[in-house]
């Protein structure tokens, strides 16, 4: 297994983690071809539907060069499931102290969602320097992370929730910002539809307006 610090370099590297809901194994394993086929081999795939598990399980076993995360993790006992099942990463909607020991205790990066500088303290007091700031665009957006920035200058954000293709350079170019999470490359009606090209083509254009932003 990678170690904790690996998984979140690789993060950073690619900058873009998409996040997914799926409906099993099937669905799961296709749109890591298509993630993959688009320069993207990272996927949070969340626990919202019933086949989630299912489907980090299949990405997991059958494509290893994909760093494939769980996401919407909110229990101990989910920790246990996703590990178990592959998963290489954990985010979570909320700052759960369970959550984030349990994490801990696997040895897994655990990235726990904050909206408040309370919250930013408890994640910190628990060993967690990098968060997932959600929603993000709910709680402020790029200036919330300027002035997060400030008082906890350590921390690290993976902003998630209204990251889009239009603001996606607000939030890169902020030096505290590891990478983001968005939906929009993978969304639920494509993958309902099984349009693995569209998913791969949007994914393609994501990651060269990722890589154009990071460069710029």
């Amino acid at each position: 297994m990678s170690s904790p610090d690996t998984v979140l370099e690789t993060l950073a590297a690619h900058r873009l983690v998409p996040v997914v809901v799926v409906d099993g194994a099937e669905q799961g394993a296709r749109l890591a071809d298509a993630l993959v086929a688009g320069g993207l081999p990272v996927a949070e795939i969340t626990l919202r539907t019933a086949g989630g598990l299912d489907a980090i399980r299949a990405v997991a076993a059958n494509q290893p060069d994909v760093i494939v995360g769980a996401g919407t993790v909110t229990t101990a006992s989910q920790v246990d499931d996703v590990v178990a099942a592959g998963a290489r990463f954990v985010v979570s909607p909320g700052l759960s102290e369970a959550v984030v020991r349990r994490s801990q205790e696997h040895g897994i990066p655990v990235l726990p969602g904050v909206a408040t500088p309370t919250e930013i303290m408890a994640a910190l007091d628990l060993g967690v320097e990098v968060v997932k700031l959600f929603p993000a665009s709910v709680v402020g957006g790029p200036s919330a992370i300027k002035a997060f920035a400030a008082p906890f200058p350590q921390l690290r954000f993976v902003p998630t929730g209204g990251v889009n293709a239009d603001n996606l350079g607000d939030y890169l170019g902020l030096k505290p910002v590891l990478a983001v999470g968005g939906s929009w490359m993978v969304e639920k009606s494509l993958v309902t539809a099984g349009d693995w090209d569209e998913i791969t083509r949007r994914t393609r254009d994501a990651v060269a307006l990722t890589q154009k932003e990071t460069t710029r």
